[in-house]
């Protein structure tokens, strides 16, 4: 029996697994051009805005593609709404979801082994998929016309014509582009069946004009389908779909590394504690600067965190480069690896019994190991917790009820809103096993989802103090579907979700009580293994305004008392 998994994640952070889709709305209009600079002008007089498309850019001509999209989100953050930087962003998502696709090796094995046909019935199982689920009634000449840009940039991008078309001129294939767009252009697609027979029919077009392998068309329009309807919902290849089945077992096969690209090397951030890495002297603040053999510097990062996985019990040969500037050779062995949800339990004020722990995301056992470290902590005399959520990207929408359920006494936790009512529900507190001792919650821009859905029930229920900066603004619950081919599978958006007062998240996110601007908080995005972006609060031994903020509310709280 299929599963189907309600997920609360935000787009720009997933811990060990594949990175989200990001919108992709007008892609056929990818000919902007950042500003120039005129040759002498002061780089001071040069608007910030015009600096950051010029370095989006850059790193777009060197197709380092994830960092261009990090670099793009992060300007996002600063210029809401830009339309500039939103077309930059949708059309590096384009090429960096392709270059994952094509060095996926389960989506690999689909294009060598899938028919037309089972190329065609997958790509309407989607469709249906689509309308059955999704939040909102699907536009499907929207759908096609989006589709159909993200097949012109595929034509256009040196790994797919590699892949497919090594033997074409790029003249052959710009009149295939511009054919297909005149013909898309005059359809009117009015339902499912209608797209379907256009796919299929563009499909075998490419196949006469280009040779061009109609499952692999199909596929392409398969991959776009869902990313064009909003920021969240996806295409699982079978080896993204696991991955996401096991970050929701919180564990996975890797060296336990969390990492950046970071001119042309991977910066290692932290080394999970008894993790094969940390076993082979990584620490954070070194870089992998080859794999295999293969310097990173010729590598793009999802091939070298490519080459970083493999299966359990086998070994990979890094290059590692110290702070110092030593370079040492290392084996590590791929291994099992649990990844913490509850990390960083302590007491910060003994006289006062003032505890912190913090939550790196809410996965399948975050409800029982947040049981046992509370206990722990009760044990050492904490009378009062600060619980951070700073970076927290979200996950499982159970349980993150289940958590918020632990501080709130009775009354509504969060409820879902969709397009159908199997998807209008209401979560509900129950008081056993309810956790009194006064509370402190820390958020920042990059706490998301499930991480909302905590600090909107704390705040409007009056249940303890918000400190730090607004939170991402993510207010919606994606599903997992698993297709009946290639073991492939859907993230869809099936609802929207709102605060016990019946407040959205979307766009909005949640507003901390106490403000500690963001530019005290050291958390910043991160990539991982597996070449996505994470997120993850300050280290202990950085300054950390916010925490040192979150200890005085706490204080505060327990004079009062």
């Amino acid at each position: 029996m299929h599963r189907r998994v309600s997920l609360v994640f935000s787009t720009l952070f997933v811990l060990f697994v594949s990175a989200l889709g990001l919108p992709m709305a007008g892609v056929a209009q990818v000919a902007f051009v950042a500003p120039q600079v005129a040759e002498g002008q002061p780089r001071d007089d040069v608007p910030d805005s015009a600096r950051v498309l010029e370095r989006g850019q850059s790193l777009e001509g060197e197709r380092r593609w994830g960092e261009a999209l990090t670099h793009y989100e992060d300007a996002l953050r600063r210029y809401p709404r830009d339309a500039a930087l939103e077309q930059r962003l949708d059309l590096c998502r384009i090429h960096y979801e392709l270059g994952r696709r094509y060095s996926d090796s389960s989506f690999k094995r689909s294009l060598a082994t899938m028919s037309e046909r089972e190329a065609l019935d997958l790509y309407a199982e989607v469709l249906l998929k689509i309308q059955s689920h999704y939040v909102d009634a699907p536009q499907w000449k929207q759908l096609v016309d989006h589709s159909t840009g993200a097949y012109q940039v595929a034509l256009a991008d040196p790994v797919f014509v590699e892949h497919n078309l090594p033997r074409l001129s790029q003249a052959q294939i710009d009149r295939f582009r511009r054919e297909v767009n005149e013909r898309v252009a005059a359809w009117q697609i009015a339902n499912r069946h209608v797209a379907r027979d256009a796919v299929a029919y563009i499909a075998r077009l490419g196949r006469e004009r280009l040779g061009l392998s109609s499952t692999v068309s199909i596929l392409e329009y398969t991959c776009a389908a869902t990313t064009g309807l909003d920021p969240y919902s996806t295409f699982l290849t079978a080896d993204q779909l696991n991955e996401v089945y096991s970050q929701i077992e919180g564990n996975f096969v890797g060296l336990g590394i969390e990492l950046k690209a970071s001119e042309g090397s991977l910066l290692i951030v932290k080394a999970i504690a008894g993790s094969p890495a940390e076993k082979a002297g990584i620490r954070a603040g070194d870089r992998i600067v080859a794999v295999d053999g293969r310097s990173t510097q010729d590598l793009s990062t999802d091939q070298a965190a490519n080459l970083l996985q493999g299966k359990e019990g086998t070994y990979v040969e890094v290059g590692v480069l110290s702070p110092n500037g030593a370079t040492r050779p290392l084996r590590v062995r791929r291994e099992q690896v649990d990844v913490p949800s509850v990390d960083g339990g302590r007491i910060v004020d003994a006289d006062l019994g003032i505890a912190y722990l913090r939550l790196t995301c809410f996965q399948k056992t975050t409800a029982r190991d947040l049981d046992r470290e509370l206990w722990r902590l009760h044990s050492l005399g904490m009378k009062s917790l600060i619980l951070d959520l700073r970076g927290n990207p979200g996950g499982l929408l159970a349980v993150s009820v289940e958590v918020v359920d632990k501080f709130v006494d009775t009354g509504l936790i969060v409820s879902t809103k969709g397009r159908g009512p199997q998807e209008d529900y209401r979560y509900n507190a129950q008081s056993p096993g309810t956790w009194r001792m006064p509370l402190v919650v820390l958020i920042d821009g990059e706490s998301a989802s499930a991480s909302e859905i905590f600090a909107g029930a704390i705040r409007d229920h009056r249940r303890g103090v918000i400190v730090g900066s607004r939170s991402y603004g993510k207010g919606s619950v994606q599903g997992i579907f698993p297709l009946n081919l290639a073991g492939s599978g859907l993230r869809l958006t099936t609802a929207k979700f709102y605060s016990p007062l019946n407040q959205p998240y979307s766009g909005v996110g949640v507003e901390p009580d106490v403000k500690v601007g963001a530019a005290h908080t050291a958390a910043k995005p991160l990539v991982n293994e597996a070449g996505d972006v994470v997120g993850l609060p300050p280290t202990e031994q950085q300054p950390d305004a916010v925490l040192d903020a979150a200890v005085q509310t706490a204080k505060n709280q327990l004079a009062k008392r």
